[in-house]
């Protein structure tokens, strides 16, 4: 299996789409960090809608944009890229342009408004790694989809950063930056439509051809779902854990997520590249075992108590927030080299269902386990986490072919 051994800025570009698409991923990414951390905010200050009633409209959201994923998956399965790329954003600024005109008090506008938000941020993931699987190969496209991560996270908070020293404004500036996402989710869907790219799988050269189904990935999607809880530990499971149990500053939380975002941004695809030396798998199951560890981790530091206790947690985050990375820069590029060309956009949305899933339950999870104490939270989540890392490992990769593919493309479509 071919590796790569070193970061070459051209060939990443490149290999992720090219600069046009790089730009389309950056403006949107942008924008919606201008909005998203604070679209909560948004329902209850300027359309005077309950706390309580604005966070289950956005659960719903969440939830039912999952239901698109199915039609997702076969779009893309027909030879879509491009397009669907930017018809989730164009989703999104169809939401971003409902909440505009959304009276105060409407709740079902707004729960609306959500769904389209919903929508157009499930379907991006798999339209995003189709479209890299279509245009890299091999180790290149691992390489490039950590790269795309590394710029989302990058254009969401640097986003975040800009909407929080906006907010003294008010009403009207939530409004603004609501109404600067919308435009950033049209110039964004405009730059991805215009790369045109479309993928032929089914005139594939006839040694790569696999006619057989979708692999159906059990082990690996009912770990994910698990997985994926990492990517709430910084924002929901900490923050909890410090303010309740450690009485600590919120100036905690707060640096431990800038940290993660940093962390993420600088070392995805650095990480991602060291990693491409061993087997997808083998990675994705280590990347268990670091995030089981940093949740053990968690749990010691807990036991310090105020005091030493957050500066613990603080150390330790930097190891689960290296478990995250691990995690992102294999599992989606797992899913990619095991799904045969015609199915990858199915095989890819039952990836983003059980993400979504996760990310989902993992709140309420989390809450749940942290009122019966350190133990209850930290040692079910890293017990669930080793076993999910033992099923990745030992899951049998039946008919799936783990090199690269290379579907021819074409323009214009």
């Amino acid at each position: 299996m071919p590796t790569t051994t070193k970061i070459r800025p051209r060939t990443l570009v490149r290999a992720s789409g090219g600069p046009r698409y790089a730009v389309a991923l950056a403006v949107d990414a942008l924008g919606t960090g201008l909005l998203r951390p604070f679209l909560l905010l948004y329902g209850v200050t300027v359309l005077r809608l309950s706390a309580p009633a604005t966070g289950i409209a956005m659960t719903l959201g969440i939830v039912v944009g999952l239901v698109c994923m199915p039609a997702v998956g076969r779009w893309l399965d027909r030879g879509a890229r491009s397009t669907v790329v930017a018809a989730s954003m164009l989703v999104r600024a169809l939401g971003v342009a409902l909440l505009l005109s959304t009276p105060a008090g409407h709740v079902w506008l707004f729960a609306t408004a959500a769904l389209l938000l919903g929508i157009g941020n499930q379907a991006w993931p798999a339209a995003h790694a189709a479209l890299v699987a279509t245009v890299a190969h091999g180790r290149d496209r691992d390489a490039a989809l950590a790269a795309g991560r590394a710029l989302r996270n990058a254009g969401l908070g640097v986003g975040a950063l800009i909407a929080t020293a906006c907010l003294a404004g008010g009403t009207t500036a939530l409004q603004a930056l609501a109404a600067v996402t919308g435009l950033a989710c049209l110039v964004s869907a405009a730059l991805a439509w215009s790369i045109r790219l479309h993928a032929r799988p089914a005139a594939a050269p006839a040694e790569d051809k696999t006619d057989g189904p979708a692999p159906r990935m059990r082990a690996l999607l009912a770990a994910n779902v698990v997985y994926v809880f990492c990517l709430n530990v910084p924002e929901i499971a900490l923050p909890l854990v410090l303010v309740t149990q450690l009485h600590a500053s919120p100036v905690w939380s707060a640096a431990i997520f800038v940290a993660n975002t940093v962390l993420v941004v600088t070392l995805q695809v650095p990480l991602t590249v060291l990693m491409s030396r061993f087997p997808r798998r083998h990675v994705l199951a280590l990347a268990g075992v670091v995030l089981a560890a940093s949740y053990l981790g968690f749990l010691a530091a807990t036991s310090l108590g105020h005091g030493w206790g957050a500066p613990a947690v603080a150390a330790v985050s930097v190891v689960c927030t290296i478990g995250e990375i691990i995690y992102a820069g294999s599992a989606t590029a797992l899913v990619t080299a095991l799904a045969p060309p015609h199915v990858l956009g199915r095989a890819l949305a039952r990836f983003e269902l059980s993400t979504g899933f996760g990310l989902a339950v993992s709140p309420a999870a989390i809450t749940a386990l942290a009122p019966h104490g350190a133990a209850a939270l930290w040692g079910s989540l890293a017990a669930a986490t080793l076993v999910s890392a033992s099923a990745v490992a030992t899951e049998k990769d039946q008919g799936a072919r783990l090199s690269g593919y290379r579907p021819r493309t074409r323009a214009g479509s």
